[in-house]
């Protein structure tokens, strides 16, 4: 992934974050024909490694997990995608002093690397998909839990699908929001973010400008 400095990330709570807020990660492999991606949600390890580990399930009628078994040694790539949204060159002071200004995107996204193994234990994949479920379900009045469903049921879903968990060795940020730009266009950005109603993006150029000084 490009990386000027302006916006680059390296705090791994801060990459940690992203992940745990947006855990719906495309998966990228280097399948026989050329790359595949399939979007899964994952779970994230902070414990399982020095960067951490990635833990999600995929449908056993998906091919990528017999992908991943014919080459464990082929890393992989998971993407995770936060806050984005189009910048006009209109709301730049600098358009007004000069002209010389053009459109952008500013977005934030999270890049892991590293090898997957395949998991096919039924004690593996209940496990994961308990996990998967008390996350999610956690901030709910009254959570759904596993055993809500009949047990039958239950484990004829795990008999359906295949564990996936990747050992992070590289974990890459890019926070793009406009920390290049001068203050007071950082400030007319952020401004037409809250005219677009997008406070998630106004609050994040601000801060990272404030950060930038």
């Amino acid at each position: 992934m490009y990386q000027p400095p302006h916006f680059r990330e390296t705090r791994l709570d801060v990459l940690h974050g992203l992940i745990r807020s947006e855990p719906l990660g495309l998966l990228v492999i280097n399948g026989p024909e050329g790359p595949v991606a399939n979007p899964l949600p994952f779970l994230l390890d902070a414990d399982g490694s020095s960067n951490g580990t990635l833990r999600a399930h995929c449908a056993r009628a998906n091919p990528v997990w017999r992908e991943i078994q014919a080459s464990p040694e082929v890393p992989v790539l998971v993407v995770f995608q936060g806050p984005q949204a189009y910048v006009t060159p209109s709301w730049y002071a600098t358009k007004k002093e000069t002209g010389k200004v053009v459109p952008t995107w500013n977005y934030v996204i999270v890049q892991a690397r590293g090898r997957a193994e395949i998991f096919e234990d039924a004690d593996w994949l209940s496990g994961q998909i308990r996990n998967l479920t008390e996350r999610h379900e956690a901030t709910r009045e009254k959570p759904w839990a596993v055993d809500d469903a009949p047990p039958e049921f239950v484990a004829a879903q795990v008999r359906g699908i295949v564990g996936i968990r990747i050992e992070i060795a590289s974990l890459e940020g890019k926070w793009k929001m406009s920390q290049n730009r001068p203050a007071e266009d950082r400030a007319r950005v952020a401004a037409g973010y809250d005219d677009a109603i997008r406070p998630d993006m106004a609050s994040l150029v601000r801060r990272l400008g404030a950060e930038r000084g």
